[in-house]
């Protein structure tokens, strides 16, 4: 299937990240959600995370707001995932900085993502299945990485907050039935 691009306050939005996941046999995934809830920007992944550890799902959900996977235990908790969950795919949640035109978007798409990569920082790609919040605009000047930081730092709860609830929600329809 293609990759998906979904607004998040279109009101099937919801239903086109369920619709992506359906299309691969996730009956064996752990859900990986990135990010900290130290900045606000960097929050859609553990708030998804608590959002989804409260709806019962039949697969595991790592990374929420009192247990978040970040940039300090990601290479500890991939471990722990090959270990524990050795034939499980990771669908792996995560912010990101993008275009103005595409803050508000969540793309879902086959394949890793690579934590922190905006931000300056090198860490290793992680997922069989990613789902990324465009979360703000990223500069693209000489020192994009600390201004990249200084915007995932002063972006909009509220924002956050409702694209983590769409996608939470694609998560439950697509595993639900």
């Amino acid at each position: 299937m293609e990759d998906i691009c979904a607004y998040y306050a279109d009101d099937r939005a919801h239903l086109k990240i369920s619709e992506f996941l359906k299309q691969y046999s996730c009956d064996k995934c752990v859900i990986l959600c990135i990010g900290t809830d130290r900045f606000i920007g960097d929050c859609l992944g553990p708030l998804t995370g608590t959002l989804l550890s409260k709806l019962s799902l039949p697969v595991p959900v790592l990374g929420t707001l009192e247990n978040p996977v970040h940039a300090v235990n990601l290479r500890r908790t991939i471990s722990h995932i090959k270990t524990s969950y050795r034939d499980h795919r990771i669908i792996a949640i995560d912010a990101c900085l993008g275009t103005s035109q595409s803050v508000g978007y969540i793309q879902v798409k086959e394949g890793s993502i690579q934590p922190g990569r905006g931000v300056g920082k090198r860490l290793t790609h992680v997922g069989d299945y990613s789902i990324v919040g465009v979360v703000d605009e990223a500069v693209g000047s000489d020192d994009y990485e600390y201004e990249n930081y200084l915007r995932i730092n002063n972006v909009r709860l509220g924002l956050v907050m409702k694209m983590s609830e769409t996608i939470a929600k694609g998560i439950y329809t697509a595993f639900r039935q």
